[in-house]
């Protein structure tokens, strides 16, 4: 039996930005970024009240169908709630539509959001392993949504049955980022969409390929945990990155100027951002110079921490 959340009550989720696929690992590896979206839910008398500010302010749906929103009706109703109504307010930074994982940020955070609602009438939260599988179901892979709920670097993977609803069962665990790694993310003006340059991908790709990318991927896990010194060659991808440079050529361009510079640099999800990783102090002249000259934001960042949900003045992990 549904039950219903009383009015006044309130509560916030702070959730990072990430970066999906570092290379090699299409689908299954990411990275939480210090980038970070908050989302505030309040529970009304009646009716759906959503503002926005900070990127996607005045394009984004302000109705039942924002992202956030729909989120939130989902992770209600996993718990057995409804609210009468909602006001939700967003405050967004990251970029939307560039790689960064917006798109995972807001369903993760109006899930963990509901967390504080609900736990304010005694119920139970959700866990991680709720939260990734709740979030994993509306794009149906588990990268970008597990580097946000569980934050740092994470490996995930898919199962093709197994959970309660019927959908597959998503599932992640994290890595430890090497302390010595640091993050450089160049961010364009262009936008792109996962489903415009996934399409660019072949349905089948060989042998060679295949070995070639599950070696790298294996070896990354490596480099990310252990040897930093092997990140240029585990950061290696012939599945998906080639493919995509016709449709981003300064993204792509840009990431051969940062390798031929020593930082091991890849498409940030689909692009067109770039992250760099590397264990030296700062950027070559050469990158830096690029990246102003062809509207790039270029930041050092640090790893995002896991979602964070506030109820009353609680903040829990």
């Amino acid at each position: 039996m549904t039950q219903t959340l009383p009015v006044g009550l309130s509560a916030t989720a702070v959730v990072a930005a990430s970066s999906a696929n570092l290379g090699p690992g299409f689908d299954s590896l990411g990275l939480a970024l210090s980038l970070y979206d908050q989302i505030v839910i309040e529970t009304a008398e009646s009716g759906l009240t959503v503002f926005v500010e900070g990127e996607g302010a005045g394009q984004v749906p302000l109705d039942e169908t924002h992202l956030v929103v729909r989120a939130i009706n989902k992770g209600l109703q996993a718990v057995g709630y409804s609210a009468p109504g909602l006001i939700v307010r967003c405050r967004n930074d990251i970029p939307h539509s560039r790689g960064l994982g917006s798109s995972a940020a807001a369903v993760v955070g109006g899930l963990a959001a509901v967390n504080g609602l609900v736990t304010q009438t005694g119920c139970e939260p959700m866990d991680d392993t709720r939260l990734i599988q709740l979030a994993s179901e509306f794009e149906g892979h588990p990268d970008n949504a597990a580097a946000a709920v569980l934050g740092g670097a994470v490996v995930s993977w898919t199962e093709a049955a197994g959970s309660v609803n019927g959908e597959p069962r998503y599932s992640a665990v994290p890595v430890r980022l090497h302390p010595d790694i640091r993050l450089f993310s160049a961010v364009p003006q262009q936008r792109s969409s996962t489903a415009e340059t996934r399409v660019l991908l072949p349905e089948q790709v060989s042998h060679v390929d295949a070995r070639f990318n599950l070696s790298r991927a294996a070896l990354l896990v490596v480099a990310l945990s252990e040897r930093p010194d092997l990140l240029m060659s585990a950061t290696q991808d012939v599945l998906h990155q080639p493919q995509r440079a016709a449709a981003m050529p300064a993204s792509a361009e840009y990431l051969a100027i940062l390798r031929r510079c020593g930082i091991a640099a890849v498409l940030s999800g689909a692009g067109p951002s770039v992250l760099g990783l590397s264990a030296q102090v700062g950027l070559p002249a050469e990158a830096l110079e690029y990246g102003t000259a062809h509207g790039f934001t270029v930041t050092e960042m640090s790893v995002g921490a896991g979602v964070r949900w506030t109820a009353g003045a609680v903040v829990r992990n």
